[in-house]
Protein backbone atom coordinates (compact mmCIF):
# COMPACT_ATOMS: atom_id res chain seq x y z
CA UNK A 1 0.00 0.00 0.00
CA UNK A 2 1.15 3.56 -0.71
CA UNK A 3 2.43 4.86 2.69
CA UNK A 4 0.91 8.30 2.17
CA UNK A 5 -2.49 6.79 1.35
CA UNK A 6 -2.18 4.56 4.42
CA UNK A 7 -1.37 7.57 6.62
CA UNK A 8 -4.43 9.37 5.27
CA UNK A 9 -6.60 6.38 6.13
CA UNK A 10 -5.22 6.41 9.69
CA UNK A 11 -6.05 10.06 10.19
CA UNK A 12 -8.35 10.35 13.17
CA UNK A 13 -11.66 12.18 13.19
CA UNK A 14 -10.35 15.15 15.20
CA UNK A 15 -7.50 15.69 12.71
CA UNK A 16 -9.86 15.43 9.74
CA UNK A 17 -12.51 17.73 11.17
CA UNK A 18 -9.88 20.18 12.38
CA UNK A 19 -8.42 20.47 8.90
CA UNK A 20 -11.86 20.46 7.31
CA UNK A 21 -13.22 23.21 9.56
CA UNK A 22 -10.17 25.34 8.79
CA UNK A 23 -10.59 24.80 5.06
CA UNK A 24 -14.32 25.62 5.10
CA UNK A 25 -13.75 28.60 7.39
CA UNK A 26 -10.98 30.09 5.26
CA UNK A 27 -13.00 29.48 2.11
CA UNK A 28 -15.93 31.39 3.58
CA UNK A 29 -13.69 34.17 4.88
CA UNK A 30 -11.92 34.50 1.53
CA UNK A 31 -15.28 34.81 -0.19
CA UNK A 32 -16.41 37.55 2.18
CA UNK A 33 -13.13 39.42 1.95
CA UNK A 34 -13.14 39.21 -1.83
CA UNK A 35 -16.56 40.86 -1.92
CA UNK A 36 -15.17 43.70 0.15
CA UNK A 37 -11.96 43.90 -1.87
CA UNK A 38 -9.92 42.99 1.19
CA UNK A 39 -8.51 39.59 0.25
CA UNK A 40 -4.72 39.28 0.50
CA UNK A 41 -2.25 36.58 -0.38
CA UNK A 42 -1.48 35.90 3.28
CA UNK A 43 -3.61 36.84 6.25
CA UNK A 44 -1.80 38.78 9.02
CA UNK A 45 -3.76 36.61 11.45
CA UNK A 46 -2.11 33.42 10.21
CA UNK A 47 -0.10 31.61 12.87
CA UNK A 48 3.62 31.74 12.08
CA UNK A 49 5.37 29.85 14.91
CA UNK A 50 8.86 30.76 13.65
CA UNK A 51 8.28 34.47 14.10
CA UNK A 52 5.91 34.13 17.05
CA UNK A 53 2.31 35.22 17.25
CA UNK A 54 3.45 38.52 18.69
CA UNK A 55 2.78 40.34 21.98
CA UNK A 56 -0.30 42.42 22.71
CA UNK A 57 1.78 45.45 23.72
CA UNK A 58 5.50 46.32 23.84
CA UNK A 59 7.18 43.88 26.25
CA UNK A 60 9.54 44.91 29.03
CA UNK A 61 11.44 41.61 28.80
CA UNK A 62 12.78 40.03 25.64
CA UNK A 63 14.53 37.15 27.47
CA UNK A 64 13.90 35.10 30.62
CA UNK A 65 16.30 33.21 32.88
CA UNK A 66 14.38 31.00 35.30
CA UNK A 67 16.44 29.53 38.17
CA UNK A 68 14.28 26.81 39.70
CA UNK A 69 15.40 25.43 43.07
CA UNK A 70 14.07 21.87 42.91
CA UNK A 71 12.83 20.54 46.23
CA UNK A 72 11.67 23.71 47.95
CA UNK A 73 14.14 26.01 49.77
CA UNK A 74 13.27 26.67 53.45
CA UNK A 75 12.07 30.28 53.44
CA UNK A 76 12.57 30.78 57.21
CA UNK A 77 16.26 29.85 56.87
CA UNK A 78 16.89 32.18 53.92
CA UNK A 79 14.56 35.17 53.51
CA UNK A 80 11.58 35.03 55.90
CA UNK A 81 13.09 36.13 59.20
CA UNK A 82 11.08 34.99 62.25
CA UNK A 83 12.93 36.04 65.45
CA UNK A 84 9.96 35.27 67.72
CA UNK A 85 10.43 31.58 67.00
CA UNK A 86 13.49 31.56 69.27
CA UNK A 87 11.22 31.48 72.31
CA UNK A 88 9.18 28.68 70.72
CA UNK A 89 12.05 26.20 70.37
CA UNK A 90 10.79 22.62 70.79
CA UNK A 91 7.27 23.78 71.66
CA UNK A 92 4.38 22.30 69.70
CA UNK A 93 2.93 24.12 66.73
CA UNK A 94 -0.39 25.53 67.96
CA UNK A 95 -3.47 23.98 66.40
CA UNK A 96 -4.77 27.52 65.91
CA UNK A 97 -1.87 28.09 63.49
CA UNK A 98 -2.11 24.80 61.65
CA UNK A 99 -5.91 25.04 61.63
CA UNK A 100 -6.42 21.56 60.24
CA UNK A 101 -4.29 22.09 57.13
CA UNK A 102 -3.18 18.88 55.50
CA UNK A 103 0.28 17.43 55.95
CA UNK A 104 2.38 15.09 53.85
CA UNK A 105 2.52 11.43 54.83
CA UNK A 106 6.12 12.03 55.91
CA UNK A 107 5.07 13.98 59.01
CA UNK A 108 1.35 13.31 59.42
CA UNK A 109 2.17 10.37 61.67
CA UNK A 110 4.37 12.36 64.06
CA UNK A 111 3.11 12.46 67.65
CA UNK A 112 4.05 16.15 67.89
CA UNK A 113 5.21 19.05 65.71
CA UNK A 114 8.07 20.79 67.55
CA UNK A 115 9.03 24.30 66.40
CA UNK A 116 12.51 24.54 64.85
CA UNK A 117 13.73 28.17 64.79
CA UNK A 118 16.35 28.90 62.15
CA UNK A 119 19.87 28.32 63.46
CA UNK A 120 21.21 30.97 61.07
CA UNK A 121 21.71 34.66 61.76
CA UNK A 122 19.90 37.31 59.76
CA UNK A 123 20.69 40.96 59.00
CA UNK A 124 19.02 43.74 57.04
CA UNK A 125 20.57 44.88 53.77
CA UNK A 126 20.21 47.61 51.17
CA UNK A 127 17.89 50.57 51.17
CA UNK A 128 14.96 48.15 51.18
CA UNK A 129 16.07 46.72 54.52
CA UNK A 130 15.46 43.16 53.33
CA UNK A 131 16.32 40.51 55.91
CA UNK A 132 18.75 37.95 54.47
CA UNK A 133 20.35 34.89 56.05
CA UNK A 134 24.08 34.73 56.72
CA UNK A 135 24.14 31.85 54.23
CA UNK A 136 23.68 34.31 51.33
CA UNK A 137 26.24 37.12 51.82
CA UNK A 138 26.69 37.80 48.07
CA UNK A 139 22.96 37.87 47.33
CA UNK A 140 22.58 40.30 50.24
CA UNK A 141 24.63 42.84 48.25
CA UNK A 142 22.06 42.99 45.44
CA UNK A 143 18.74 42.96 47.35
CA UNK A 144 17.83 46.37 45.95
CA UNK A 145 17.90 44.83 42.46
CA UNK A 146 15.47 42.09 43.49
CA UNK A 147 11.73 42.05 44.16
CA UNK A 148 10.87 39.55 46.90
CA UNK A 149 7.49 37.84 47.19
CA UNK A 150 7.20 36.34 50.68
CA UNK A 151 3.56 35.32 50.23
CA UNK A 152 3.68 32.79 47.41
CA UNK A 153 1.34 29.86 47.83
CA UNK A 154 0.10 26.80 45.94
CA UNK A 155 -2.25 23.87 46.48
CA UNK A 156 0.28 21.18 45.57
CA UNK A 157 1.97 19.56 48.54
CA UNK A 158 4.22 17.03 46.75
CA UNK A 159 7.09 17.69 44.37
CA UNK A 160 5.84 16.34 41.05
CA UNK A 161 2.50 18.19 40.92
CA UNK A 162 4.02 21.28 42.57
CA UNK A 163 6.89 21.72 40.11
CA UNK A 164 4.56 20.87 37.21
CA UNK A 165 2.22 23.61 38.46
CA UNK A 166 5.01 26.20 38.44
CA UNK A 167 6.28 25.19 35.04
CA UNK A 168 2.97 24.70 33.21
CA UNK A 169 0.19 26.28 35.29
CA UNK A 170 -1.39 22.91 35.99
CA UNK A 171 -0.61 20.11 38.45
CA UNK A 172 -1.35 17.48 35.79
CA UNK A 173 1.37 16.90 33.19
CA UNK A 174 0.73 17.49 29.50
CA UNK A 175 0.39 21.27 29.32
CA UNK A 176 3.00 23.54 27.67
CA UNK A 177 5.57 25.03 30.03
CA UNK A 178 6.39 28.73 30.34
CA UNK A 179 9.37 28.47 28.01
CA UNK A 180 7.20 26.92 25.31
CA UNK A 181 4.56 29.62 25.69
CA UNK A 182 7.25 32.29 25.33
CA UNK A 183 8.74 30.55 22.28
CA UNK A 184 5.29 30.38 20.70
CA UNK A 185 4.46 33.97 21.58
CA UNK A 186 7.65 35.85 20.84
CA UNK A 187 9.47 33.69 18.31
CA UNK A 188 13.19 33.58 17.60
CA UNK A 189 15.95 36.15 17.94
CA UNK A 190 18.64 33.83 16.53
CA UNK A 191 17.94 31.24 13.83
CA UNK A 192 21.10 29.34 14.76
CA UNK A 193 20.07 28.60 18.35
CA UNK A 194 16.89 27.24 19.96
CA UNK A 195 14.37 29.67 21.38
CA UNK A 196 14.13 27.67 24.62
CA UNK A 197 17.06 25.91 26.32
CA UNK A 198 17.12 23.80 29.51
CA UNK A 199 20.10 23.09 31.77
CA UNK A 200 20.20 20.84 34.84
CA UNK A 201 22.90 21.92 37.28
CA UNK A 202 24.68 19.39 39.49
CA UNK A 203 24.60 20.37 43.20
CA UNK A 204 27.70 20.01 45.37
CA UNK A 205 25.70 17.93 47.83
CA UNK A 206 23.63 15.12 46.30
CA UNK A 207 21.95 13.61 49.35
CA UNK A 208 18.31 13.76 48.25
CA UNK A 209 17.60 14.76 44.68
CA UNK A 210 14.19 14.83 43.07
CA UNK A 211 13.38 13.42 39.65
CA UNK A 212 13.54 15.98 36.83
CA UNK A 213 12.02 14.77 33.57
CA UNK A 214 11.63 16.13 30.06
CA UNK A 215 7.89 16.59 30.48
CA UNK A 216 8.69 19.75 32.47
CA UNK A 217 9.98 21.42 29.30
CA UNK A 218 7.47 19.82 26.95
CA UNK A 219 5.56 21.94 24.44
CA UNK A 220 2.38 20.06 25.37
CA UNK A 221 -0.32 20.83 22.81
CA UNK A 222 1.74 23.62 21.22
CA UNK A 223 3.71 22.73 18.05
CA UNK A 224 6.72 20.56 18.84
CA UNK A 225 9.27 23.17 17.81
CA UNK A 226 8.48 25.08 21.02
CA UNK A 227 9.72 22.32 23.33
CA UNK A 228 12.86 23.03 25.34
CA UNK A 229 16.22 21.79 24.09
CA UNK A 230 18.30 20.19 26.84
CA UNK A 231 21.94 21.29 26.98
CA UNK A 232 24.18 18.67 28.59
CA UNK A 233 27.27 19.27 30.73
CA UNK A 234 29.27 16.27 29.44
CA UNK A 235 29.73 14.66 26.05
CA UNK A 236 28.03 16.37 23.13
CA UNK A 237 26.26 19.50 24.49
CA UNK A 238 23.16 18.39 22.59
CA UNK A 239 22.55 14.74 21.69
CA UNK A 240 23.40 13.82 18.09
CA UNK A 241 24.47 17.34 17.21
CA UNK A 242 27.80 16.12 15.82
CA UNK A 243 28.11 14.08 12.65
CA UNK A 244 28.49 10.32 13.12
CA UNK A 245 32.06 9.05 12.89
CA UNK A 246 33.19 8.90 9.26
CA UNK A 247 30.39 11.16 7.98
CA UNK A 248 31.80 14.46 6.61
CA UNK A 249 29.73 17.64 6.52
CA UNK A 250 29.00 17.51 2.75
CA UNK A 251 27.49 14.04 3.17
CA UNK A 252 25.48 15.26 6.16
CA UNK A 253 24.20 18.21 4.11
CA UNK A 254 23.27 15.97 1.20
CA UNK A 255 21.44 13.58 3.56
CA UNK A 256 19.43 16.39 5.12
CA UNK A 257 18.52 17.74 1.70
CA UNK A 258 17.23 14.32 0.72
CA UNK A 259 15.22 13.94 3.93
CA UNK A 260 13.79 17.42 3.44
CA UNK A 261 12.57 16.55 -0.04
CA UNK A 262 10.89 13.40 1.25
CA UNK A 263 9.24 15.35 4.07
CA UNK A 264 8.07 17.97 1.58
CA UNK A 265 6.42 15.24 -0.50
CA UNK A 266 4.68 13.94 2.62
CA UNK A 267 3.53 17.44 3.57
CA UNK A 268 2.20 18.08 0.06
CA UNK A 269 0.26 14.80 0.27
CA UNK A 270 -1.13 15.10 3.81
CA UNK A 271 -0.73 18.71 4.95
CA UNK A 272 0.44 17.61 8.41
CA UNK A 273 2.02 20.67 10.14
CA UNK A 274 4.21 18.36 12.25
CA UNK A 275 6.05 17.47 9.04
CA UNK A 276 7.03 21.11 8.55
CA UNK A 277 8.20 21.28 12.15
CA UNK A 278 10.35 18.19 11.62
CA UNK A 279 11.95 19.82 8.58
CA UNK A 280 12.69 22.99 10.56
CA UNK A 281 14.22 21.02 13.42
CA UNK A 282 16.56 19.13 11.10
CA UNK A 283 17.80 22.44 9.72
CA UNK A 284 18.14 23.94 13.20
CA UNK A 285 20.26 20.96 14.29
CA UNK A 286 22.53 21.45 11.28
CA UNK A 287 23.03 25.14 12.02
CA UNK A 288 23.70 24.39 15.69
CA UNK A 289 26.73 22.33 14.71
CA UNK A 290 28.46 25.68 14.33
CA UNK A 291 26.66 27.87 16.85
CA UNK A 292 26.68 25.55 19.90
CA UNK A 293 30.48 24.98 20.07
CA UNK A 294 30.96 28.75 19.98
CA UNK A 295 28.30 29.20 22.65
CA UNK A 296 29.92 26.72 25.04
CA UNK A 297 33.50 27.97 24.57
CA UNK A 298 34.18 29.79 27.86
CA UNK A 299 37.76 30.65 26.88
CA UNK A 300 36.21 33.76 25.33
CA UNK A 301 35.35 35.06 28.81
CA UNK A 302 37.86 37.33 30.55
CA UNK A 303 39.17 36.82 34.08
CA UNK A 304 37.00 39.59 35.52
CA UNK A 305 33.86 37.80 34.35
CA UNK A 306 35.01 34.44 35.71
CA UNK A 307 35.77 36.12 39.03
CA UNK A 308 32.21 37.48 39.15
CA UNK A 309 30.69 34.01 39.01
CA UNK A 310 33.52 32.28 40.89
CA UNK A 311 35.95 29.56 39.84
CA UNK A 312 33.11 27.03 39.91
CA UNK A 313 31.83 28.65 36.70
CA UNK A 314 34.58 26.81 34.80
CA UNK A 315 33.33 23.44 36.06
CA UNK A 316 30.84 22.01 33.53
CA UNK A 317 27.45 21.35 35.08
CA UNK A 318 27.92 23.44 38.21
CA UNK A 319 25.24 26.01 39.01
CA UNK A 320 27.76 28.82 38.46
CA UNK A 321 28.58 27.35 35.05
CA UNK A 322 24.90 27.23 34.06
CA UNK A 323 24.42 30.85 35.17
CA UNK A 324 27.33 31.99 33.02
CA UNK A 325 26.01 29.90 30.14
CA UNK A 326 22.57 31.44 30.64
CA UNK A 327 24.01 34.92 30.20
CA UNK A 328 25.83 33.81 27.04
CA UNK A 329 22.60 32.35 25.68
CA UNK A 330 20.41 35.40 26.19
CA UNK A 331 23.25 37.50 24.82
CA UNK A 332 22.97 35.45 21.61
CA UNK A 333 19.19 35.63 21.42
CA UNK A 334 17.88 32.55 23.26
CA UNK A 335 14.44 33.62 24.49
CA UNK A 336 14.01 31.42 27.56
CA UNK A 337 16.71 29.70 29.63
CA UNK A 338 15.52 27.25 32.28
CA UNK A 339 18.02 26.15 34.95
CA UNK A 340 17.19 23.48 37.52
CA UNK A 341 19.23 23.02 40.72
CA UNK A 342 18.30 19.96 42.76
CA UNK A 343 18.73 18.84 46.41
CA UNK A 344 16.70 21.50 48.27
CA UNK A 345 14.40 18.83 49.75
CA UNK A 346 15.68 19.23 53.32
CA UNK A 347 13.54 16.72 55.25
CA UNK A 348 16.51 16.24 57.54
CA UNK A 349 20.04 17.50 58.19
CA UNK A 350 19.43 21.14 57.34
CA UNK A 351 22.75 22.03 58.95
CA UNK A 352 24.62 19.56 56.75
CA UNK A 353 22.95 20.35 53.44
CA UNK A 354 21.72 23.93 53.35
CA UNK A 355 25.14 25.63 53.53
CA UNK A 356 26.40 23.81 50.44
CA UNK A 357 23.18 24.57 48.54
CA UNK A 358 23.50 28.25 49.36
CA UNK A 359 27.17 28.27 48.45
CA UNK A 360 26.24 26.84 45.05
CA UNK A 361 23.76 29.63 44.29
CA UNK A 362 25.04 32.67 46.20
CA UNK A 363 28.12 33.82 44.27
CA UNK A 364 26.69 32.60 40.96
CA UNK A 365 23.45 34.55 41.38
CA UNK A 366 25.32 37.69 42.37
CA UNK A 367 27.57 37.21 39.36
CA UNK A 368 24.67 36.75 36.96
CA UNK A 369 22.83 39.88 38.08
CA UNK A 370 26.00 41.98 38.12
CA UNK A 371 27.17 40.66 34.75
CA UNK A 372 23.83 41.43 33.11
CA UNK A 373 23.95 44.96 34.53
CA UNK A 374 27.54 45.49 33.39
CA UNK A 375 26.61 44.49 29.83
CA UNK A 376 23.45 46.58 29.66
CA UNK A 377 21.27 43.46 29.47
CA UNK A 378 19.59 43.65 32.88
CA UNK A 379 16.74 45.88 31.72
CA UNK A 380 15.81 43.42 28.91
CA UNK A 381 16.18 40.17 30.85
CA UNK A 382 13.71 38.85 33.42
CA UNK A 383 15.34 36.69 36.11
CA UNK A 384 13.23 34.39 38.30
CA UNK A 385 14.39 32.46 41.41
CA UNK A 386 12.43 30.06 43.61
CA UNK A 387 11.21 26.55 44.33
CA UNK A 388 7.90 24.76 43.98
CA UNK A 389 6.90 25.29 47.64
CA UNK A 390 8.43 26.15 51.02
CA UNK A 391 9.21 24.23 54.22
CA UNK A 392 7.53 23.81 57.61
CA UNK A 393 8.53 25.73 60.73
CA UNK A 394 8.19 22.51 62.72
CA UNK A 395 10.85 19.86 62.56
CA UNK A 396 10.56 16.60 60.72
CA UNK A 397 12.35 13.95 62.73
CA UNK A 398 14.80 14.73 65.51
CA UNK A 399 15.27 18.32 66.67
CA UNK A 400 18.23 20.01 68.29
CA UNK A 401 19.52 23.57 68.49
CA UNK A 402 22.07 22.74 65.82
CA UNK A 403 20.11 20.57 63.41
CA UNK A 404 16.59 19.76 62.25
CA UNK A 405 14.54 18.82 59.20
CA UNK A 406 11.63 20.55 57.46
CA UNK A 407 8.70 19.04 55.57
CA UNK A 408 6.93 20.43 52.47
CA UNK A 409 4.89 23.58 53.02
CA UNK A 410 2.77 25.02 50.18
CA UNK A 411 0.93 27.57 52.35
CA UNK A 412 3.61 30.27 52.13
CA UNK A 413 7.14 30.63 50.76
CA UNK A 414 9.51 33.15 49.19
CA UNK A 415 10.58 33.72 45.59
CA UNK A 416 12.23 36.68 43.91
CA UNK A 417 12.19 38.38 40.51
CA UNK A 418 14.62 40.84 38.97
CA UNK A 419 15.44 42.68 35.76
CA UNK A 420 13.14 43.78 32.96
CA UNK A 421 10.18 45.75 34.26
CA UNK A 422 10.60 44.58 37.87
CA UNK A 423 10.66 47.08 40.73
CA UNK A 424 13.90 46.29 42.53
CA UNK A 425 13.96 46.61 46.31
CA UNK A 426 10.33 45.52 46.65
CA UNK A 427 9.30 43.31 49.58
CA UNK A 428 5.77 42.06 48.92
CA UNK A 429 3.54 40.00 51.18
CA UNK A 430 3.76 38.97 54.81
CA UNK A 431 3.47 35.73 56.74
CA UNK A 432 2.63 35.11 60.38
CA UNK A 433 5.28 34.70 63.10
CA UNK A 434 5.49 31.00 62.31
CA UNK A 435 6.02 31.47 58.55
CA UNK A 436 3.04 29.14 58.27
CA UNK A 437 0.14 31.30 57.01
CA UNK A 438 -0.07 34.41 54.86
CA UNK A 439 -1.36 37.50 56.64
CA UNK A 440 -1.02 40.06 53.85
CA UNK A 441 -1.03 40.16 50.04
CA UNK A 442 -1.13 36.49 48.97
CA UNK A 443 0.29 35.60 45.55
CA UNK A 444 -0.80 32.40 43.85
CA UNK A 445 1.15 30.63 41.10
CA UNK A 446 -1.47 31.88 38.62
CA UNK A 447 -0.75 35.48 39.69
CA UNK A 448 2.97 34.80 39.27
CA UNK A 449 2.34 33.59 35.71
CA UNK A 450 0.03 36.49 34.87
CA UNK A 451 2.70 38.95 36.04
CA UNK A 452 5.40 37.25 33.96
CA UNK A 453 3.21 37.28 30.85
CA UNK A 454 2.52 40.98 31.41
CA UNK A 455 6.26 41.67 31.44
CA UNK A 456 6.54 39.72 28.18
CA UNK A 457 3.87 41.89 26.57
CA UNK A 458 0.87 39.56 26.82
CA UNK A 459 -2.57 39.94 28.34
CA UNK A 460 -2.83 36.60 30.08
CA UNK A 461 -6.58 36.31 29.43
CA UNK A 462 -6.08 36.79 25.69
CA UNK A 463 -2.85 34.82 25.16
CA UNK A 464 -4.47 31.52 24.17
CA UNK A 465 -4.10 28.47 21.94
CA UNK A 466 -7.10 26.54 20.63
CA UNK A 467 -6.91 22.89 21.73
CA UNK A 468 -9.67 20.32 22.18
CA UNK A 469 -12.26 23.01 21.58
CA UNK A 470 -10.96 25.30 24.34
CA UNK A 471 -8.92 28.50 24.36
CA UNK A 472 -6.09 27.16 26.52
CA UNK A 473 -4.06 29.56 28.72
CA UNK A 474 -0.99 29.36 30.92
CA UNK A 475 -3.03 30.89 33.74
CA UNK A 476 -5.86 28.37 33.34
CA UNK A 477 -9.55 29.00 33.92
CA UNK A 478 -9.44 30.41 37.45
CA UNK A 479 -8.97 34.11 38.13
CA UNK A 480 -5.43 35.45 38.09
CA UNK A 481 -4.16 38.92 38.92
CA UNK A 482 -1.08 40.84 37.79
CA UNK A 483 0.88 41.82 40.91
CA UNK A 484 1.24 45.51 40.09
CA UNK A 485 3.39 46.26 43.16
CA UNK A 486 6.20 44.20 41.60
CA UNK A 487 6.29 46.29 38.44
CA UNK A 488 8.56 49.28 37.94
Amino acid sequence: MNPFYEAALNENRRQFLGRGVNAVGWAALSSLLAKEGLATAASPLANNPASGVGPHFPPKAKNVIYLHMVGGPPQQDLYDYKPKMEEWFDKDLPESVRNGQRLTTMTSGQSRFPIAPSKYKFAQHGQSGMWVSELLPETAKIVDDLAFVRSMHTEAINHEPAITMFQTGNQIAGKPCMGSWMSYGLGSLNENLPKFVVMIATPSNRDQEQAISGKLWSSGFLPGEHAGVSLRSSGDPILYINNPQGVPSPVRRSTLDGISKLNQVKYDQLGDPETLIRMKQYEMAYRMQTSVPELTDLTQEDKATIDLYGEASLKPGSFANTCLMARRMVERGVRFVQVYLNNWDVHGNVAGRLPSQCKDVDRATYGLITDLKNRGMFDDTLILWGGEFGRTVYSQGQLSKENYGRDHHPRCFTIWMAGAGVKGGTIYGETDDFSYNIVKDPVHVRDFHATILHLLGFEHEKFTYKYQGLDQKLTGVEQAQIVQALLA
